[in-house]
């Protein structure tokens, strides 16, 4: 059974899990043991994943970096193979809406979306879109990706791909994280693919407060949940 997880929280986060078509459960320490199973499954080459990880922070030790770190951390760990890619540390350039790619391919830009990123996104059972809040959104770094999907709407599109948020951002009220959320959401339906969660790291404007919180753990635990 595939699981959703949504991870939100203000000072001491909350751990949900919806599981699908039974309803909310809420789960205590027995999860270590569970993950730890799980890992030890995908660890002996049982449901071994491709996953393609797209950061958007221009900070390299950032709130969403730490994140990144923690979910490749617990993603390696349970045996899967990672790809990362640093949007905000590679050439890259934003769509022209030139049409040429024909939504297949290639793009007109031959920069590091289409010659490092493209290939590894295709072929990724799992993408992880790892962002801070910029004004209530994702990064620019991170849309200029994801806007760049266009060139390989054929690809991508009904592919079965699964899908994960991050973010972190400063504010900790209850809609801070709403227009964000919305977008991934929208853009997933649109390509078909299955949300299978998100870490919403609220309140952590700085580092020293993120790594005070449980977010990092709840990021290292979701990827090393993986099955």
């Amino acid at each position: 059974m595939n699981r959703r997880v949504f991870i939100q929280g203000t000072g001491a986060a909350l751990i949900t899990f919806l599981l699908s078509g039974c309803g909310l459960a809420l789960q205590d320490t027995s999860l270590a043991s569970k993950d730890t199973k799980t890992a030890d499954k995908t660890s002996k080459g049982g449901n071994k994943m491709k996953i393609t990880v797209i950061t958007g922070s221009p900070h390299k030790n950032g709130t969403s970096a730490l994140l990144a770190d923690k979910f490749i951390e617990g993603a390696q760990k349970a045996g899967h193979e990672v790809f990362r890619f640093n949007a905000a540390f590679e050439d890259i350039h934003p769509c022209l809406g030139c049409d040429r790619c024909g939504m297949n391919g290639p793009c007109i830009h031959q920069d590091a979306i289409d010659k490092k990123l493209t290939p590894k996104l295709i072929a990724a059972d799992l993408v992880v879109f790892v962002t801070p809040l910029y004004y209530f959104g994702m990064s620019a770094q991170l849309k200029t990706v994801i806007d760049r999907f266009y060139a390989n709407n054929v690809k991508l599109s009904g592919s079965g791909k699964k899908a994960i948020l991050m973010a972190t951002a400063y504010d900790a009220k209850d809609w801070t994280m709403a227009a964000l959320t919305h977008h991934y959401q929208t853009v997933v339906k649109y390509l078909g693919w299955e949300d299978i969660g998100m870490v919403l790291a609220v309140g952590c404007g700085s580092r020293p407060l993120i790594e005070r919180s449980e977010f990092p753990e709840q990021a290292y635990q979701l990827g090393l949940s993986l099955s």
